[in-house]
């Protein structure tokens, strides 16, 4: 991944918004100020946390579903802090005021960096979750409506989107950015000339360098953005909410310095360079360092979630898969409602540690479930009316376990059996993230079941990853 830093596939489409001159600018400033911040930062006593005289450091934001953390990591990827903090749950008229509690956690994590730390940070990305949307104010970025959670859905707009956009396309969803941002232009009937669209991650960048209308296009993805074409299409482009649209760079792309009253207020050094991000699935891959196509991270949360990295492209809404680009690769995959979430509405976590403990995953089990913890499936079928499946129930819970573990694993290899169907690399080793990576039985289980070598991924937070393009943009303006 770091290798391919100067692919000039990362630069396409940045002379159309004048931004390499741009990107020349800000590393000008950072090296003549660079050799002054290091002699300073070498004199704080970091050999105390094990940092080299002269060494800077890379910070990784991740804001998730419920909380977020932040990792702060060296040029070979040692981690020399980290943190997390759960959301403040602000109100305002009976519902969450999630801007207020997203700019209050981000300057709460900064503060949870140790202070000898702050002065030898080089540079700074946050990452996202997908889909999370937020109209603004073009002139000074203030919300103009509450932002769109990542799994809020627009039933509203889906057809309007489903008649100007291709057949299957990734935005053909109702939680897709653009259907969120189709529904917010035809309810509201305020001026929408000074509006904007930014992503989660895109706003809290902006908190930081003060530049607004950038992404990444990662998280442009859902809006309509064509990765391949790196531009936004003619069917999009000709809409009239096309303005609100932000310039797209590749993640890790050098965006500015940071701010200088926040730069001042928390002690960072003057050369901080604030990076575009991406989305937080995307940041978790890139921490299981899954850099060769073939090589694939399942994600073993409260859903399963699957990336493959691929030479070529696929995406088919049919059966929820959908590619972001990865440099000069493709990250191919989706998302199935199966997954932790069934466990935990039968087991307590003690007994699907002490039922594991008794399952020998070498031995194939006869019953075929289909767990769910509500009705509906995403991937690798798309079914809003599918039912969970998990009878017959045996009288051993020992078996019942093994049952449902080892049909989550089928449905993990049904899932990349569809993907090599419809044209990605065909995977040939599985990293496993997320709480299930822990379940050493299940693993053995997966991977009999897919005939792969699966193993747990040794980094699995998605911060870790966006400190890892924080690093990718430092080495931009070496």
């Amino acid at each position: 991944m770091l290798s391919s830093i100067n692919h000039p596939l990362l630069c396409p489409s940045l002379p159309k918004h004048g931004y390499c001159s741009s990107r020349t600018r800000i590393c000008n400033i950072v090296r003549k100020k660079r050799a002054r911040t290091m002699a300073f930062a070498s004199n704080e006593g970091n050999s105390e946390v094990g940092v080299q005289v002269g060494e800077q450091l890379y910070l990784g934001l991740d804001f998730g579903t419920s909380g977020a953390r932040f990792a702060l990591i060296d040029r070979g990827g040692t981690i020399h802090a980290q943190g997390k903090r759960e959301y403040p749950l602000y109100k305002r008229k009976e519902t969450v005021d999630w801007v207020h509690s997203w700019k209050q956690t981000l300057f709460l994590l900064l503060e949870d960096i140790p202070f000898h730390l702050r002065q030898i940070i080089a540079s700074i990305s946050i990452d996202g979750t997908s889909a999370t949307t937020m109209i603004l104010d073009s002139t000074t970025g203030e919300p103009l409506w509450r932002p769109f959670l990542y799994n809020e859905s627009c039933p509203d707009a889906l057809p309007i989107v489903k008649s100007i956009a291709p057949e299957n396309h990734t935005v053909c969803s109702g939680s897709s950015t653009l259907c969120k941002l189709v529904s917010w232009w035809n309810t509201v009937d305020s001026n929408k000339e000074s509006a904007a669209l930014l992503h989660q991650a895109d706003w809290l960048l902006w908190l930081l360098h003060g530049n607004l209308g950038v992404t990444d296009y990662n998280n442009a993805l859902k809006v309509g953005y064509d990765p391949e074409l790196d531009s936004y299409p003619p069917w999009l482009l000709s809409q009239s909410y096309s303005q609100l649209l932000p310039s797209v760079k590749a993640p890790g792309t050098p965006i500015g310095v940071l701010k200088e009253d926040i730069r001042t207020q928390y002690g960072f050094a003057k050369d901080c360079v604030v990076c575009t991000g991406t989305t937080d699935s995307i940041a978790a891959f890139l921490a299981a360092r899954a850099t060769k196509p073939g090589k694939a991270v399942t994600s073993l949360g409260s859903t399963l979630a699957i990336k493959l990295l691929s030479t070529s492209r696929v995406d088919d809404a049919r059966y929820g898969v959908y590619s972001h680009r990865l440099d000069d690769k493709w990250l191919v995959g989706g998302a199935s409602n199966t997954g932790g979430a069934v466990l935990r509405q039968l087991f307590t976590d003690e007994q699907l540690e002490n039922l594991s403990e008794q399952i020998n995953p070498m031995k194939t089990s006869p019953l075929d479930y289909y767990p769910l913890p509500t009705v509906g499936e995403r991937f690798p079928m798309a079914d809003p009316k599918m039912a969970p499946r998990l009878h017959p129930q045996p009288e051993s819970d020992v078996e019942y376990l093994h049952g449902i573990l080892e049909s989550i694993a089928r449905i993990e290899a049904k899932a990349y059996s569809l993907l090599k169907d419809l044209g990605a690399t065909q995977v040939e080793e599985v990293f496993t993230a997320g709480g299930g990576a822990k379940n050493e039985k299940w693993t053995k289980i997966r991977e009999r079941v897919l005939g792969l070598p699966v193993s747990r991924a040794i980094q699995t937070e998605a911060a870790y990853g966006a400190a890892l393009l924080a690093l990718k943009g430092a080495q931009q303006c070496v």
